[in-house]
């Protein structure tokens, strides 16, 4: 199972970006998948995660500004950010709970992407 994040990148304070994390392999199912942030230092946090049942969580500091989405059909995860600060930028990294032929569910990790907002 492979777990690849993109869309990452530089922008000004107030700017957008979507970030995409495609998930692929010997999949039979993908349950819960998420959006964790990490700056050098300092521990990974949740940013949002999304159940299969539709429902969705968000950091309380994203709240307003990131959505969280996934198409299942694509086994992708997206997260649109908008009107990012300086404090969003981190290491952006992606997970999902993988349940592959005849086996248990195992999450998995995806290399991350980088998100810089600066003036």
């Amino acid at each position: 199972v492979l777990v690849v994040e993109s869309g990452g990148g530089f922008v000004q304070p107030g700017g957008s970006l979507r970030l995409s994390c495609v998930v692929s392999g010997d999949i039979f199912a993908i349950g819960r998948m998420a959006w964790y942030r990490q700056v050098p230092g300092a521990q990974r946090e949740l940013v949002a995660d999304d159940t299969p049942h539709g429902m969705t969580n968000y950091a309380d500091s994203v709240k307003g500004r990131f959505t969280i989405s996934r198409d299942n059909a694509k086994n992708t995860l997206y997260l649109q950010m908008n009107n990012l600060q300086p404090e969003d930028t981190a290491a952006y990294y992606c997970n999902a709970d993988v349940r592959r032929w005849g086996l248990g569910d195992e999450r998995y990790w995806g290399q991350g992407t980088q998100v810089t907002v600066s003036s």
